[in-house]
């Protein structure tokens, strides 16, 4: 997929420059502009501001509060165990958290917590398949692709939007 000849664009939110890539029908990549996976568009990729205005429009509308749920075309590429680590993230409900060890036990695989936070991690469409969701058992915020900061910002927005004047954890 990086080397591979992507169309991008991006989206200018509260939290930065949102990378958007993938092919014209359905998004593949969504990057941070800093954090342990900042991401810059690879040699190959090929910049289209026509591309993923559908995704740009619900962007917009999730930081402003009036999208919980987001409903574009995606094609996120990974192994099968990180593809249906991604399908659970989807279902975490707006406003809530889970901890890696309830995804762990979701998926019947009580010990594998690590897995499925190597998983997370990996996960190539942040907010779009909520990994900012997903919580260390004692509440503690975890790691983050775009940063600590990024991840509070994204659950604090989800949690007064939700009403909830703290975070969800269930």
């Amino acid at each position: 997929m990086r080397g591979a000849s992507l169309a991008y664009t991006y989206f200018e939110s509260p939290i930065g420059a949102l990378l958007l890539a993938g092919e014209t029908d359905a998004l593949q990549v969504l990057g941070f502009p800093s954090g342990s996976r900042a991401m810059e568009p690879a040699p190959t990729w090929i910049r289209d501001d026509r591309v993923f205005r559908d995704v740009r429009d619900q962007l917009a509308a999730y930081f402003t509060g009036e999208l919980r749920a987001f409903d574009i075309a995606i094609d996120p590429r990974g192994t099968p165990f990180q593809q249906h680590v991604w399908h659970l993230l989807a279902t975490i409900p707006y406003g809530e958290t889970r901890s890696y060890g309830d995804l762990a036990l979701t998926l019947g695989a009580s010990g594998a917590s690590r897995a499925v936070g190597a998983a997370n991690g990996a996960n190539p469409l942040p907010i779009i398949l909520p990994c900012h969701r997903v919580i260390g058992s004692t509440g503690k915020l975890t790691g983050f692709g775009g940063g600590i900061a990024t991840k509070r910002y994204l659950l604090d927005l989800e949690a007064r939007v939700a009403g909830h004047t703290t975070l969800t954890l269930l």
